[in-house]
């Protein structure tokens, strides 16, 4: 099963500033076009479609006026009295390394209403104009992993993730040294760079112990090994 992330801490851009004070940001969603080419070749008389032209919709945003975010909510409210096409960037928590970006043109926005017992609320709405661009920057990862007390196979490479190895039954107790320019953690206690991380024991002669490494990057997703360690029976 993948990895679920919270949304809190998602961001919204517009012309390259954050806008503030928001509490839900819509996605970016395709809608593709149909052609109807039906003839009356068509086979048992039903219909035919190709696939037309593509649209990204419309971003939803909302939160609370914020009088003092000039170059946010101002600038937005500006920017769609001028029918201006500006850049736009959905930033997803630091955890998931993941934005879209796109061009978009404000088709709505309001400031208000305002009722007694809340906030003045903000809302915006921003056609995705041409096509919109997912990315996702991912942590380098490790550049070298060795270990103390078991064998691993195969050896260290960077783009394999998944690791067996093997110990001998007399051995209770085995060390990992991974090496990398983010933060690591070690079956999650942080583990300096180059340097060995504390014993982990073992399970009983004859079973299998999981080793997880995991290697963090500002604003990137998060890299993760893995380490099956068969320690052999007796």
């Amino acid at each position: 099963m993948g990895k679920k992330t919270h949304a809190f801490g998602t961001k919204f851009n517009w012309d390259g500033k954050q806008v503030a004070s928001l509490n839900n940001i819509g996605g970016v969603e395709f809608n593709v076009d149909t052609v109807d080419v039906t003839t009356h070749d068509s086979e048992g008389a039903f219909k035919e479609f190709i696939a037309g032209l593509l649209d990204a919709g419309a971003v939803p945003i909302s939160g609370f006026f914020d009088h003092e975010d000039a170059d946010g909510q101002l600038a937005m409210v500006a920017d769609c009295a001028a029918r201006a096409i500006k850049a736009a960037t959905i930033i997803f928590p630091a955890s998931t390394g993941a934005q879209w970006d796109f061009n978009g043109l404000i088709t709505n926005i309001k400031v208000g209403d305002t009722p007694t017992d809340d906030g003045i609320p903000f809302s915006a709405t921003i056609k995705v104009s041409g096509k919109p661009v997912l990315t996702i920057a991912r942590s380098t990862g490790l550049s070298d992993m060795t270990m103390t007390g078991a064998t691993l196979v195969p050896a260290f490479a960077a783009a394999t993730l998944e690791y067996i190895a093997t110990a001998a039954a007399e051995t209770a107790t085995v060390k990992v040294t991974p090496t990398a320019a983010g933060t690591i953690k070690v079956n999650g206690s942080v583990v300096a760079t180059g340097q060995a991380s504390g014993d982990i024991t073992l399970g009983a002669a004859g079973s299998i112990t999981k080793i997880t490494i995991e290697v963090t990057e500002e604003n990137k997703a998060t890299k993760k090994y893995t380490i099956s360690v068969a320690r052999a029976a007796e």
